[in-house]
C-alpha cells in the first residue's frame, strides 16, 4: 500500500512540477538608484493590495530592473511595484494620500482617484513561461 501511496504522490508532485511556469518581470521607468523597488504578486481579488502571494525586494537602479519568479502554479495574478527611493519600506504617499513615489500595476491598471482593481491589473499564467512589463511612473 505504501508503494502506492509514494507512487501517487510522486506523480502528483512531478505533474505539478510540469505545469508550472516561470514569470519574468521588468520594472520599467526607475529613474534612478536610489533604495530599492518593491513588488508584490497577488493570486486573488480579495488578497489583492493585502495579502501578497510573493513580494520582492531588489536594489534600485536607473533604468529597467527585472526578476523572474520560479514554478508559478497556474492561475490568475495582478502586480503592483514601487520606487522605494528612500528605502523606508513603504510607499510614501502626500497629504491626501496620494503616492508620492513612483509606482506601478500590471496590465498599467493605475486608476487617477482610486486604487487599482484586480479585474483591470490581472493576468493568467499558464504552463508556458511569461513575461511582463510594469511601467513605474513617478
Amino acid at each position: 500500500m505504501w508503494k502506492f501511496l509514494g507512487a501517487g504522490l510522486l506523480t502528483l508532485l512531478l505533474a505539478t512540477a510540469a505545469s508550472a511556469a516561470d514569470l519574468t518581470v521588468t520594472l520599467s521607468g526607475v529613474k534612478n538608484s536610489n533604495g530599492s523597488v518593491a513588488a508584490a504578486l497577488f493570486n486573488s481579488e480579495a488578497d489583492f493590495r493585502k495579502t501578497p502571494f510573493s513580494a520582492f525586494r531588489i536594489k534600485a537602479s536607473g533604468g529597467p530592473v527585472s526578476f523572474t519568479i520560479h514554478n508559478l502554479p497556474p492561475g490568475k495574478y495582478a502586480m503592483t511595484a514601487y520606487h522605494d527611493e528612500n528605502d523606508n519600506g513603504k510607499l510614501d504617499t502626500d497629504l491626501v494620500g496620494a503616492p508620492s513615489e513612483g509606482y506601478g500595476v500590471s496590465n498599467d491598471a493605475r486608476e487617477a482617484a482610486a486604487p487599482p482593481q484586480f479585474s483591470k491589473a490581472s493576468f493568467d499564467v499558464g504552463d508556458q513561461n511569461k513575461s511582463i512589463t510594469i511601467k513605474i511612473t513617478y
